[in-house]
């Protein structure tokens, strides 16, 4: 490979909570004495980043005047570029994108706009924890439509239950997360057609966070929401950010894209009431180097290894635990495990599982947050000889 995705970071007492919240409330609980940890819960990596990207902050830092500055664009040219090359997006301006500090500050924007707090809005459950919050602290009621797994085990919408809650419930906005956070699934063009009929018959606006829409999985493809159909393009304000694909959550910066005049001065309005949304330089900089031909090598190295510590952990879990059920992820690097019939079996409580993994160093991630009585979040985006290490420490201590 081109780019390091082997050597082992040291984290911990550089600002990481992945490492350094481990035992804080709120946070896996931190390994006994003898065991290093293992993060594995956090959705950020344990990768070091794409080189460019370094660069290009240190480069822009050494410059010693940090005063208010226009947006290049050269970071305009390169979101347009990256889109159109990963994702097939054509007709892409600059008037359609715009700065959003967060996914979550710009999906609350978008609510906002097409919304009154107070409203209904459909989410799929299992539902990624940040929505959960952003959503009711900001006055809004979240209705769920629960994802089903096939017989295959493979994660899918239910239509029918979909309608039937929009109608019900009278709702008029959906946030809709491709890839899906925390199943993994990756929608395929057909998926997001049929859901978007719907949305489309009974007007409703989509927010869709597409926030992992690099970390696609071999054999699988992400189709933009807003490509499927005309009512797509109109109806839907799309989030994406560097953050998760080049580990740069703590730069912060994310971005829309919203093709419809109307739609998009609404959000635009309302992500500035606040004054607070604005990028930061070296985030610009940041992004302008991971959106490059680099970047894309880079992303298409770290999917071939989240693939491959995919393959180890799943191995891991059939062979030790056949009574915890998952679905392979397509795209992300997390795994969602429902430990009901394991925990069943061994007559152990969820609590206790967790605990005796987190006693060894393996940092999984409680998943009733995220709407399962009985599940784990797991992070697999680590060296993979940090995966084969978990997978052994949990197969010798864990699942016994």
């Amino acid at each position: 490979m081109t780019y390091d995705f082997t050597s082992i970071l040291e984290r911990s007492g550089r600002d990481a909570i992945a490492v350094d919240g481990l035992g804080k409330p709120g946070c896996p609980g931190a390994p006994e004495e003898g065991w290093d940890a293992i993060p594995m819960w956090v959705a950020d990596m344990n990768f070091p980043t794409l080189p460019d990207i370094q660069e290009a902050v240190i480069l822009r830092a050494r410059h010693p005047a940090f005063g208010y500055y226009g947006t290049s664009d050269e970071y305009y040219k390169a979101i347009i570029g990256w889109q159109e090359k990963r994702n097939g997006v054509q007709g892409l301006t600059r008037e359609a994108i715009g700065y959003e500090n967060g996914v979550l500050g710009g999906v609350i924007s978008a609510l906002n706009a097409v919304c009154t707090r107070g409203d209904k809005v459909l989410l799929h459950s299992p539902t990624y924890i940040g929505f959960t919050g952003a959503l009711t602290g900001n006055g809004y009621r979240i209705v769920h439509s629960p994802l089903r797994r096939d017989g295959a085990g493979v994660w899918r919408m239910d239509y029918e239950d979909m309608e039937r809650r929009i109608v019900e419930n009278d709702i008029r906005a959906a946030v809709f997360c491709s890839p899906h956070n925390p199943c993994g699934r990756v929608w395929t063009r057909e998926e997001i057609e049929r859901a978007m009929d719907i949305f489309e018959r009974h007007q409703v606006y989509v927010i869709s966070d597409e926030i992992w829409s690099d970390i696609i999985l071999p054999g699988h493809t992400h189709i933009p929401t807003q490509s499927v159909s005309d009512y797509a393009r109109s109806h839907t304000a799309a989030f994406y950010a560097p953050s998760k694909t080049f580990n740069l959550a703590g730069l912060i910066g994310s971005y829309h894209v919203i093709y419809d005049p109307w739609l998009r001065s609404r959000v635009l309005r309302e992500s500035s009431v606040t004054c607070y949304n604005s990028m930061n330089v070296l985030s610009m900089h940041a992004a302008i180097a991971a959106f490059s031909e680099n970047g894309g090598v880079w992303v298409d190295e770290l999917s071939q290894v989240i693939a491959g510590n995919v393959r180890i952990m799943s191995g891991c879990l059939r062979k030790n635990a056949p009574g915890i059920e998952f679905s392979e992820p397509e795209g992300t690097y997390m795994m969602f495990l429902d430990c009901t019939h394991w925990c069943e079996e061994h007559g152990k409580t969820l609590d206790e599982l967790l605990a005796a993994a987190w006693r060894v160093g393996v940092a999984i991630q409680d998943g009733r947050p995220f709407g399962g009585e009985c599940t784990v979040r797991m992070n697999l985006a680590s060296p993979e000889s940090r995966i084969r290490e978990a997978a052994e420490r949990l197969a010798r201590y864990v699942l016994i």
